[in-house]
């Protein structure tokens, strides 16, 4: 049996499921989180900070390495009153070393 695939857009595939189309939103406000604070970040640490998911009101920050996660920690309170500005309320930031590969 020869079976033809149309190709679609992740933005297509996601519209078309309940399940992806949430997923999809929660990645795309994780990553404008990251932009808001984005040049709060010291230019040389923004590499190492990744968006992490959002789970109710807490946003977490993926980071590699103990000494960016350190630095990245005494940056949380501007980091919560910026988002708080832009209109995302109380949030609660947690830094979560990435491990190794």
């Amino acid at each position: 049996m020869n079976r033809r695939f149309n190709p679609v857009t992740l933005e297509q595939a996601a519209q078309d499921s309940p399940t992806l189309a949430s997923l999809f939103a929660r990645a795309r406000d994780a990553s404008e989180r990251l932009q808001a604070v984005q040049e709060l970040i010291p230019p040389d640490l923004r590499p190492a900070v990744q968006a992490g998911p959002v789970e109710g009101g807490t946003w977490c920050l993926l980071v590699r390495g103990n000494a960016a996660a350190a630095k990245l920690r005494q940056l949380l309170p501007l980091l919560q009153t910026r988002l708080k500005s832009m209109g995302w309320g109380e949030v609660t930031l947690r830094i979560k070393v990435q491990a190794r590969r």
